[in-house]
């Protein structure tokens, strides 16, 4: 999918079942930069093995895993537990965890709206536009990403240098 169609088909839609005041410029720069860092928003299951194949334990083109933060921790979380309720009931699926597991695969409107809940969990201030490296390390924080954790430093520098890449993509659409 492109960042447009991204945007308008689960991003926009998911922003207007939240709190207004979720739905910022820095806001929708993160969200996209994290796709596209986790999924290039082309895979909705984690590719696992050699050859890569769909069956990894993280789905959506925001790679919730079952019992992470986007699923699990934002339906209990007290900052983001009513905001995430309603997009449940408002989405039609069960508050439970394997049921928001399994529709975030192919629903991008829940996807969305608990990847922005999973930012609005965080204690710190969201990033402003242009605030890369603030942008990384919130990724790193919110996301855990297993590859940057158990990556060699060459590995590491490989994923910064990919996120400089997805951020300014994401800027790039957010500021058109």
């Amino acid at each position: 999918m492109t960042l447009k169609e991204i945007v308008a088909g689960a991003i926009n839609p998911a922003l207007a079942l939240l709190p207004a005041n979720m739905d910022t410029p820095a806001a929708r720069v993160q969200l996209l930069a994290t796709g596209l860092q986790e999924s290039r928003f082309v895979d909705r299951r984690q590719l696992v093995g050699r050859p890569p194949r769909p069956i990894g334990p993280a789905k959506s083109f925001w790679q919730a895993e079952q019992g992470g933060g986007m699923v699990h921790g934002v339906r209990l979380h007290a900052a983001t537990s009513a905001a995430a309720a309603h997009l449940y009931q408002a989405r039609g699926v069960p508050a439970r965890d394997a049921a928001i597991w399994d529709a975030i695969e192919h629903d991008d409107v829940l996807a969305a709206g608990l990847a922005r809940l999973l930012l609005w969990s965080d204690p710190g201030r969201l990033p402003l536009v242009g605030d890369e490296e603030g942008a990384w390390r919130l990724y790193l924080r919110t996301w855990r990403p297993g590859a940057y954790d158990r990556g060699t430093p060459a590995q590491r520098a490989e994923l910064r240098a990919k996120w400089g890449r997805n951020y300014a993509q994401a800027v790039a659409e957010v500021a058109r």
